[in-house]
């Protein structure tokens, strides 16, 4: 009989989905609760998890073996339940997966819950999908509403999301332009294929934009032909959801506010093949280009762009266009962010190893190939991570969220203990920090750039074994680097007296993917209409007189003022230094901040400091010692949020 201790069951449920029941029953000997199903079906349809049965979980994360006197009772209830079709949909364990095991030297039912495959979901409790489907996420299992249901049901039966006719949508639908230019980079590709001779409708037949049902002869636009060449009023006729978004940023903070924007707002076709050529352009702009000669010939590409042009049309092929958000690109000086609507279809690992594809969008990947674009199917994600590798940056973060459906793809410029962040470590820690293992520095380091860091995330970024993983992150607790909060899978380090404001994701300085304000706002938390075209625009003037409000709030000091000048003379020590002590950090600061709100971006260039030296390890911690106070107390994440030395006399400068 396998034997585990407490804290392996502790330890494992921060890298896995983990649910402890107690399972006595009434006589104390052992009985299956009513809830398990609930947790099965929850655990399937998300990614997965393991239940113990016999073992109490008291407080949250902490977990003690009540055991099971007689666990073949619960054994024979258990799979009864599960081959019966009036209990659950679909029984999904092997014998291999249900074992009784030794905990604390009492006899606990381990079952391995697997995620169940897109063509099995969803698994629901009872006889109805609508009203027996449930899912998991960090605080237990939640009963998924209809709509979601419908979608997991669409996707069982529909393999490829994007095949069907559309009956009565032809090429008057179609953006004549936006064909012309494919059928050109076509023939640019593919100088000898037979395909070129071919008329438009023959053409677009054979890459898939166009079909006849064999039975009723009728025919017309399928789904990825229009998305792919048509215009915008057709589309949205088709798919009321569908928003394409890409926002350039200036700035590397949470920031709302844009300096380049694609988007549908009725200016150009909004398909998605010109969404592609625009975008393609935008990202690639800027980036560094190394002269390199491939014989004679000059190549003008590197494995950045290779990977940012996978991650582009990785977006574009993996979205679900039935989905409530909008694609979302945003660059950034520091990082670039892709997201689409839907979650992923193959677990993460699968994804991540390569090798197998199931492709939300085939047509739509397959006219990208026919013109060069794109991996072949199954080697994209992988082709990305390694690309980035190469360049020593820090391992993109993929995952997926189920409310609302989407999946995030975030890669950072930013190497894995970049030089400025370890003096930054040295000058918060002192030498203690250079005497940690290179697994508690690379967590460290996470932190400070970051914001956080997870079992999850650190995996991701080397090859130890989890179980070391978890004791140097629990090490780094006990010394004082690192405080943690949430349980299981659910938990996360941060600095001391520096927790995250929400418990929101994070890929890089504090950057929010989800819930920000203004221009985010607009895509995740409303679902545009027939009219939505008009509705963009009207939010967009909306957002650019919201913009102009808080600049005209902000603390405008010219850096000819006096008053300027004058702080300037105040930071000068240590402008100056690259290391300067903590309490002179924080004189310096409260000095600066008498009498005035100065934002982050001010007290940058005074200090000659970065956003997540400033931000992470000394604004937050001083607030919350109420050594300053905040300009919007109710708005933790404004754009133009201030820090004010607390108790200062004057009112907002």
């Amino acid at each position: 009989m396998v034997s585990l201790s407490r804290l392996d069951i502790e330890e494992l449920a921060e890298g896995y989905d983990v649910e402890a029941k107690q399972a006595t029953g009434r006589d104390g000997q052992g009985e299956l609760p009513k809830s398990f199903f609930e947790s099965y079906s929850a655990m399937a349809n998300a990614d997965g998890g393991v239940i113990f049965l016999g073992i109490e979980e008291k407080p949250k994360g902490k977990f003690n073996a009540t055991g099971i006197v007689i666990p073949e009772r619960v054994l024979k209830s258990l799979w009864d339940g599960l081959n019966n079709n009036q209990r659950v949909s679909i029984n999904l364990l092997t014998d291999k997966m249900v074992e009784v095991i030794d905990v604390q030297g009492k006899q606990v039912i381990r079952i391995q819950v697997p995620r169940a495959r897109r063509s099995q979901r969803p698994v629901y409790v009872g006889q109805n999908p609508l009203t027996g489907t449930y899912r998991r996420n960090y605080e237990g299992d939640y009963l998924c509403d209809q709509e979601t249901v419908k979608r997991m049901l669409a996707e069982q039966v529909e393999e490829v999301r994007d095949a069907r006719l559309l009956e009565n949508y032809g090429f008057a639908d179609l953006d004549q332009n936006t064909f012309k230019a494919y059928r050109n980079h076509f023939k640019a590709t593919k100088l000898d294929h037979p395909w070129l001779d071919l008329d438009d409708k023959e053409f677009l037949r054979s890459i898939g934009g166009w079909v006849q049902d064999r039975q009723t002869r009728t025919e017309g636009l399928t789904l990825a032909g229009l998305l792919m060449f048509g215009k915008l009023p057709s589309i949205l006729e088709v798919v009321p959801n569908y928003v394409v978004d890409y926002q350039e940023r200036l700035e590397q903070t949470t920031d709302t506010r844009w300096i380049d924007r694609v988007t549908t707002d009725g200016t150009w076709s909004g398909n998605l093949y010109d969404f592609y050529r625009q975008v393609i352009q935008k990202l690639f702009s800027d980036l560094k280009v190394p002269f390199k000669l491939q014989g004679t010939t000059r190549v003008d590409e590197t494995p950045v762009h290779e990977a940012l042009r996978e991650a582009l049309i990785n977006t574009i092929i993996h979205a679900d266009y039935t989905g409530r958000l909008a694609i979302q690109i945003t660059k950034r000086p520091d990082m670039f962010l892709f997201r689409n609507p839907g979650i992923m279809r193959l677990p993460l690992e699968d994804a991540l190893r390569g090798g197998n594809s199931d492709c939300r969008n085939r047509k739509l990947q397959k006219m990208f190939q026919f013109v060069g674009v794109g991996e072949q199917a199954g080697s994209g994600i992988p082709q990305i991570y390694l690309n980035w590798k190469r360049q020593h940056w820090r391992v993109p973060v993929l995952f997926d969220k189920v409310e609302p459906e989407q999946t995030i793809l975030g890669m950072l410029m930013v190497n894995l203990l970049p030089e400025e962040t370890l003096k930054e470590l040295d000058e918060r820690f002192g030498s203690s920090f250079r005497e940690l293992s290179y697994d508690q520095q690379l967590a460290l380091a996470t932190v400070a750039i970051e914001g956080k860091v997870t079992h999850a995330r650190l995996k991701s970024m080397t090859k130890t074994h989890p179980h070391d993983l978890t004791r140097a992150l629990c090490g780094l607790v006990k010394d004082g680097f690192l405080e943690s909060a949430g349980a299981t899978r659910g938990t996360f380090y941060f600095f001391p007296g520096e927790q995250p404001d929400a418990e929101v994701e994070l890929v890089a300085q504090n950057y929010r993917l989800v819930e920000q304000t203004n221009a985010d706002n607009l895509f995740l938390n409303s679902v545009p209409n027939e009219n939505s075209s008009d509705d963009l625009e009207s939010s967009s003037d909306d957002l650019e007189s919201s913009s102009d409000d808080l600049e005209s709030s902000s603390d405008d000091l010219e850096s000819s003022s006096d008053d300027w000048q004058a702080l300037m003379a105040i930071a000068t020590d240590v402008r100056n230094k690259s290391k300067v002590s903590t309490n002179i950090m924080e004189a310096t600061i409260l000095e600066l901040c008498q009498d005035r709100f100065l934002n982050q971006k001010q007290l940058q260039e005074l200090l000659g400091r970065s956003y997540h030296t400033l931000r992470l390890g000394y604004l937050s911690r001083m607030q919350k010692q109420g050594q300053l106070e905040l300009r919007y107390p109710d708005k933790l994440t404004h754009p133009n949020q201030g820090y004010r030395t607390k108790n200062s006399s004057s009112s907002d400068f």
